[in-house]
């Protein structure tokens, strides 16, 4: 783990839609950090002079680590004027992650909304260099519109390698692909939850309706892990933005096990 902030030069900068970009970060200095980060967890970045905010991994590689960035801020968008070559820092990583180790042998069931597919990226770099420890690896995302889509290149991969799933809630006439709700394709799935684990990251209210979806599929609550990263500010336990019922999102999360969260209220 980082506890300074260490230095990192961009090396790759990749437009994903109007708002975002995916950017490849590596570490700098005559004596280069070792990286090792797990999917599911973030680190702080800082932009000197504006301020420091968590982004989850969207990698899984100890050469380099990749973040999406949206902006929405000073900080973000301070970060997305910036170029290859040009530096920022970093310290983790924080939080918890979701356990590969724990699922091997399963068949995995991965839903994201959104940005929150980005921190899922970071689960599926992990299972390209794990393939064979996992059985089936089912893909549902849903995005706003064709041109919120994350990661194009990315799903070409998945689609190939797993079971990928992709729709938007709407679309133009001329749209080839599934339009209607991320919870419409999980459900119209017909998956069962024998020997089975899903991984779900989105919007707050996206969680919500796929839990009640895969319960009418017959899910335990044991088997869903939730990320709740998009509660995150400070990300270090100390404004306290991220609590819910004495939970800290940045120091007991962002990755939980379902039924150890359920009913918690905000």
């Amino acid at each position: 783990m980082l506890f300074k902030s260490e230095t990192f030069k961009i090396v790759k900068k990749e437009k994903q839609t109007e708002d975002d970009c995916l950017f490849r970060l590596e570490p700098v200095g005559k004596k280069k950090i070792k990286l090792s980060y797990e999917p599911g967890q973030f680190f702080q970045v800082s932009a000197p002079g504006i301020g420091e905010a968590p982004f989850s991994v969207c990698s899984y590689d100890k050469e380099f680590i990749e973040f999406n960035i949206r902006g929405l801020g000073d900080v973000t968008n301070h970060l997305l004027k910036l170029e290859p070559s040009d530096k920022i820092c970093l310290r983790g990583p924080y939080g918890t992650s979701y356990p590969m180790e724990q699922l091997k042998g399963n068949s995995l069931v991965i839903i994201g909304g959104g940005t929150g597919v980005a921190p899922l990226r970071g689960v599926l770099k992990y299972l390209e260099k794990h393939r064979a420890d996992y059985d089936r690896v089912h893909l549902f995302f849903g995005f706003r519109d064709p041109n919120e889509i994350l990661f194009k290149k990315d799903m070409e991969q998945w689609n190939r390698i797993f079971d990928l799933n992709l729709t938007v809630d709407k679309a133009p006439d001329s749209y080839t692909g599934k339009v209607g709700l991320v919870t419409k394709i999980v459900e119209e799935s017909g998956l069962n939850n024998k020997k089975k684990a899903v991984m779900i990251c989105g919007p707050p209210i996206m969680i919500k309706f796929t839990i009640l979806t895969l319960e009418k599929l017959g899910f335990h609550h044991d088997q869903i892990f939730v990320s709740f990263e998009r509660r995150m500010k400070c990300g270090v336990g100390m404004c306290g933005h991220c609590m819910i019922s004495g939970l800290y999102v940045c120091k007991d999360g962002p990755v939980f096990r379902y039924d150890k969260v359920k009913g918690l209220h905000e």
